[in-house]
């Protein structure tokens, strides 16, 4: 037994595995012993006094070993522990051991548990629910084992291990169990159901007899039915069909089917867990009784209706009829609880991964349809984390089965949903599901979409509103597919997207063509669209192609894949996919006509357009590129022209410049040879007249950019993408002059002078910026209008009380129908009123056309900000693209510029530049090549200029990244002149100007990364803490010279330079101590410290380039480091200061030393070790002095202690 007592107590271990190995080894130790046992003639004569009776009780020591029948009782007995999880350990524990031994019987063990779990009157309330769990588990333990109807005998006897008696005697207690608590009914009827199971799959003799017993115990009494009952009904049904169950489940059911139609309405009363006997239902969960998960009993009928796996067996009854009695018109009635509606989401969450794609629409019933969206709105309501859940796994389960995905979007947009599903909700549940969806789907919902344009054939009248409202809906949906990048995008459903928002936007179907590519053709809305809905077709047209202009597609080029953004998969724009579609609308007059007429010159700029692309497909490949950029540019403004309203939105001039420049940078090759030399002539005057043809298209560029819109702003950056090749000096100034400071006055009087022809213009463009796919800043553009709007309405009311106020002043009152009736009685005012009055009233338009002004002033430097914010990405798309440009140059200094100017409204813009220079220009690995050197030493200069007076450590942080690009770019273009120049003004200002704003980072990493350059300065290095100001300025000059000692070994070979400039520092490090030591410096023993390791590794590095000591120490002249000692200690600042004086010594003992550089070479790390040691000694020694007297007398204490 000494073996299996330390096992029980891991039984009750919280850890699952722990549980089960403290099981295995149990059982397997228990079954060694007792197939080693050998049962005795007489029980009784081997028994101890004190067991006697025990086992004359239960009779387990007869047949068992000693180890078998205590571990029995003791897993019976620990079924009732409350102690962690006792109680699971030991039923396990129990039940294995139950199978494997076969020399007890169900009536022992049951008596035995029986006993064991008796409750009594004394009990507390928790030591009665011990008692009743440990008979649960008890029984339970014995059905699964297989005692309960195991036909064997027992060895050396014919006693039967089960039997019928002990068969109704565990019913018996399961049902009592089920009686006695509520709360223990469900767990008493599933063991139950275990038993029956069990019964069903045995041969024992008394079988028969068993299900009798079975049923008369369940249906004999006229109990109410319960959940519980239906479960062990559809298990009996099953088993045994031949039963006559019409009249066992009479009077309660009229069928013996339980699923048959007219059991379903008192099914869903029991499962309600209200009384099926009565007329009204009690919804509202007894106390106590409600448990939040759904009862076992759901499985079993989701397993008739909805079998899991195909073919095992065929379904019962309906499950449309079922779910909606059952499920929809009982949980989620509208007078049921919140706890039966959260039962009822669980059921809906069951059944969804059993139901088919054709089956869908019959879970999405009416009832659950308005609990779930209404939980689902408001996560202030009980249920809403459980609607979120639906949610999720309706999302998962069209993951897992894509073609399910339309079905799901058919419920959820449907009639008993809501097409604005997602926005009532708050969610992203059909958004989720389109992602989700696989080609098929996404165009079968696209072909649901279109069937919903036109108004139902059955509906004798036309609601008109209803009607334009649908197909809005419509058309937002369409522009979605296109809008969500999650989406799995195909060539021919984004073509038919466009195709139908070209035909509806643009011109009018007046005979359906079957045969057309074009699919919007294949029918005619009936009622046609209006005005409105063909602008939100135009609109969402460009907002569509602004989203595919921004996208990028894989294009096959022979062997090699790319990515390539605003084409489709062959490689073609689709802005001129859309322009072809409508060139065949136009040529297919009999099916379609444009919205309105076009004049002959319009007509004929747009045939010069269509002829300036056809040409540009011709341009040889190493001009490509750009050609491409030109070719995105005239369709985009060609495509933007046809969507225009009036002649101003058509905008000509834009179209004819974009022609120009195109015709200009790719001229048509000439049919006649003979042109004569004087007008070739002419016309090369005329050229040199006129702007750089790039520099046309980018203005037509920046142009667009001004318009704020998504579709503009996409258009332009992806054009100067393409054509950021062929940019030129003149080019990047005009940019550059977009992002000059202007005063908001010229920007009011610009504004002011086409302002009422840009009334209508705004208009629009504002309808346009309040589109899905328009970019923040547009939105925030709206919403300042909007914002702007109310402030107006606020003003206009005060405008309003203070002209009332000046009338009532005066004796008037303000104008109301009462008043109006009574306006013949009132007096005239005289002269002198009249004048006072007036005085008031202009005062008071005076004051709101100055608040006006005020707010003109703000939207309009509000709007250059937004416009320059748009400009700057230009710049950045330029960086990118062209990193080796000598250009690149020419925007260093006016982006600091734009830094350094702006004010705190314009942060945005600050933050941006500021991220184009350190993160894009700074960090490139590329640099520029044939740069002018003048010019980029003059950037330099100007760079340092301001960096001297850098108002923030920001600024300054900036000016440094921008500084030591160009001091790569020119020193790889061998100018370092410009760049030690620079650099070494800069050093002359930060020791020795008191209001310098450098930074010792600003010239320690010019040292770190360019040592070479570095190195030319060296004597500049070294003199300067001779100037510098104070001490922290002479520590942080000798601080760059520590960093350019330390990269000697990059210099080279320049020993001869190398040991020429060590006396220099050596002198340099005196001449600085020694003053410090008689107090004309500021110098701190800090400072000193970090001065003399310079002087250290100086040491070092002369070392390792000279071939002997005595050449060393005749550089570092060692005599003169002991007189620095010796002055150091009688120095009042310093003297204290024990660890200078040791680092002093440290000097002259390195240049003492014997060996020689070429011997230290192969002991590199033990001399790294001892030298780190060293200096850390001498850190210390400071400490160490104060320390030594305190371990001294600690040592002397000790000693006398010990003694």
């Amino acid at each position: 037994m000494s073996t299996t007592l330390p096992l029980f107590w891991h039984l009750s271990s919280a850890n699952k595995k722990e549980r089960l190995d403290a099981s295995v080894k149990l059982v397997a130790a228990l079954e060694h012993f007792q197939s080693k046992f050998v049962p005795k003639e007489s029980a009784e004569t081997s028994e101890d006094e004190e067991d006697g009776k025990e086992s004359k009780s239960d009779g387990l020591d007869a047949l068992n070993a000693q180890d078998v029948s205590y571990s029995i009782r003791r897993l019976i007995r620990g079924l009732a522990s409350p102690r962690e999880s006792s109680r699971l350990g030991f039923a396990v524990a129990l039940t294995e051991l139950l199978s494997r031994i076969d020399t007890v019987t169900c009536s022992q063990i049951v008596k035995l548990v029986i006993e064991s779990s008796k409750t009594q009157g004394s009990m507390t309330g928790q030591e009665e629910r011990d008692m009743l769990f440990a008979r649960l588990f008890g029984l339970t333990a014995v059905i699964q084992s297989g005692l309960l109807l195991r036909e064997s005998t027992l060895p050396s006897s014919s006693t039967a291990a089960a039997d019928l008696d002990s068969y109704r005697e565990v019913l018996a207690q399961l049902l009592a169990l089920g009686e006695k608590k509520s709360w223990l009914r469900e767990s008493a009827w599933w063991s139950i159901g275990l038993a029956v199971d069990a019964l069903t799959a045995s041969d024992v003799s008394w079988k028969n007899e068993a299900v009798e017993a079975t049923v008369s115990a369940i249906y004999a009494e006229a109990k109410a039915w319960t959940p519980e009952k239906v479960a062990l009904t559809l298990k009996l049904q099953a088993a045994y069909p031949s039963r006559d169950w019409k009249k066992t489940l009479a009077p309660t059911f009229k069928n013996a089917d339980l699923l048959s139609t007219g059991n379903l309405a008192t099914l869903a009363r029991i499962l309600k867990e209200s009384d099926a006997d009565e007329d009204q239902e009690a919804d509202v969960p007894k106390s106590g009784s409600w448990k939040p998960q759904v009862h076992f009993v759901w499985d079993m009928l989701l397993d008739q209706v909805l079998p899991k796996a195909e073919g095992e067996r065929a379904a019962k009854g309906s499950f449309p009829e079922f779910f909606r009695i059952v499920v929809d018109e009982s949980l989620f009635a509208s007078t049921a609880s919140p706890e039966r509606k959260y039962w009822g989401f669980q059921i809906f969450q069951k059944a969804l991964p059993r139901v088919s794609a054709d089956d869908m629409p019959m879970l999405f019933t009416k009832n659950f349809m308005r609990s779930w969206i209404n939980h689902l709105s408001n996560s202030d309501r009980y249920l809403h984390k459980a609607a979120r859940q639906v949610a999720t796994d309706i999302q998962n389960v069209v993951k897992g089965n894509p073609r399910i995905g339309f079905s799901l979007i058919l419920q959820l947009t449907g009639v008993n949903g809501s097409r604005q599903f997602d926005k009532l909700t708050k969610t992203k549940t059909v958004e989720s599901i389109l992602t989700s969806m696989d080609n098929e789907g996404i165009k079968s919902y696209i072909d649901y979409l279109l069937k919903q344009v036109d108004d139902e054939p059955s509906s004798e009248t036309t609601d008109i509103q209803a009607l334009n409202t649908r197909r809005a809906w419509v058309i937002e949906q369409l522009a979605a597919l296109i809008r969500n990048g999650a989406i799995p995008k195909d060539d021919a459903w984004i073509q038919t997207i466009l195709d139908w928002l070209t035909v509806h936007g643009l011109f009018i179907p007046t005979k359906r063509s079957e045969k057309s590519a074009i699919l919007a053709l294949r029918s005619v809305p009936t009622p046609a669209f209006s005005e409105e809905l063909r602008k939100n077709c135009r609109d969402r047209l460009l907002g569509c192609l602004a989203e595919l202009t921004a996208q990028a597609a894989l294009v096959k080029e022979g062997d090699k894949t790319a990515k390539v953004a605003a084409v489709a998969s062959d490689g073609r724009f689709w802005v001129s996919r859309v322009l072809s579609t409508i060139e065949e609308l136009e040529k297919d007059t009999k099916h379609a006509r444009p919205l309105s007429d076009v004049d002959e010159d319009d007509a004929e700029l747009r045939q010069k357009a269509r002829q300036v692309l056809a040409r540009l497909k011709d341009v040889p490949e190493e001009r490509r590129e750009a050609a491409r950029g030109i070719e995105l540019l005239l369709s985009s403004t060609l495509l933007h022209q046809y969507c225009a309203e009036d002649d101003e939105d058509a905008d000509t001039e834009v179209l004819e410049s974009c022609i120009d420049g195109a015709s200009r940078m790719f001229p048509a090759e000439s049919k006649k040879g003979k042109k004569s030399r004087k007008s070739m002539g002419e016309d090369k005057g005329k050229e040199k007249e006129l702007p750089a043809p790039i520099d046309v298209l980018v203005d037509a560029v920046i142009g667009f950019l001004e318009k704020g819109t998504a579709y503009m702003r996409a258009v332009a950056n992806q054009v100067f993408a393409l054509l950021s090749g062929a940019v030129q000096e003149s080019t990047i100034d005009l940019i550059l002059t977009q992002l000059e400071r202007r005063d908001p006055d010229e920007l009011m009087a610009d504004e002011d002078e086409d302002v009422e022809m840009d009334e209508e213009e705004e208009d629009q463009d504002g309808g346009d910026a309040e589109d899905d796919e328009s970019s923040s800043s547009s939105s925030d553009d709206d919403q300042d209008e909007d914002e702007d709007e109310e402030v107006d309405e606020e003003a206009d009311l005060e405008l309003r009380r203070k002209i009332e106020e000046a009338l009532r002043v005066n004796g008037i009152s303000a104008a109301t129908g009462e008043s109006d009736d009574e306006s013949e009685e009132e007096e005239l005012m005289d002269d002198d009123q009249m004048l006072a009055i007036d005085e008031q009233l202009a005062a008071a338009f005076k004051a709101r056309a100055s608040e006006k002004g005020r707010r003109k002033d703000v939207d309009a430097q509000r709007e250059a900000t937004h416009f320059k914010n748009r400009v700057l990405d230009l710049i950045d798309v330029f960086v990118k693209k062209q990193p080796t440009s000598p250009l690149i140059v020419r925007l260093i200094f006016p982006l600091v510029e734009l830094i350094v100017s702006t004010g705190p409204d314009e942060k945005q813009l600050a933050d941006k530049a500021t991220g184009i220079l350190r993160n894009r220009i700074g960090k490139s690995k590329e640099v520029p090549t044939s740069i002018s050197k003048e010019d980029a030493a003059k950037t330099l200069e100007e760079l340092h200029t301001l960096a001297r007076k850098a108002s923030t450590g920001d600024v300054l942080t900036t000016l440094n990244q921008c500084s030591i690009y160009l001091s790569r770019v020119l020193l790889h273009n061998e100018a370092s002149e410009a760049v030690q120049k620079a650099y070494r003004e800069s050093l002359t200002d930060f020791v020795a100007r008191k209001a310098s704003r450098l930074n010792p980072p600003f010239i320690d990493d010019f040292v770190k990364r360019f040592p070479q350059a570095a190195w030319s300065i060296r004597d500049d290095l070294v003199k300067a803490p001779g100037d510098a100001l104070n001490g922290f300025r002479q520590a942080q000059a000798f601080h760059f010279v520590n960093t350019l000692v330390n990269q000697l070994q990059a210099l080279g070979d320049r020993k001869p330079e190398i040991l020429a400039f060590m006396p220099k520092l050596r002198q340099a490090i005196l001449d600085v101590l020694t003053n410090a030591c008689t107090g004309e410096s500021s110098l701190t023993p800090a400072h000193a410290k970090e001065i003399l390791k310079l002087a250290l590794l100086g040491v070092r590095q002369t070392k390792r380039f000279t071939s002997s000591v005595e050449e060393a120490s005749s550089i570092w002249e060692p005599s003169k480091w002991s007189e620095l000692s010796s002055k150091l200690a009688s120095s009042e600042r310093f003297k204290s200061s024990v660890g200078l004086q040791a680092m002093c010594k440290q000097v002259v003992q390195l240049l003492q030393d014997s060996g020689t550089a070429g011997a230290k070479a192969s002991g590199k790390d033990k001399a790294a070790a001892k030298r780190k040691a060293s200096e850390v000694a001498a850190e210390e020694g400071e400490e160490g002095a104060a320390a030594s007297g305190k371990k001294a007398k600690h040592k002397k204490a000790r000693k006398e202690k010990s003694s």
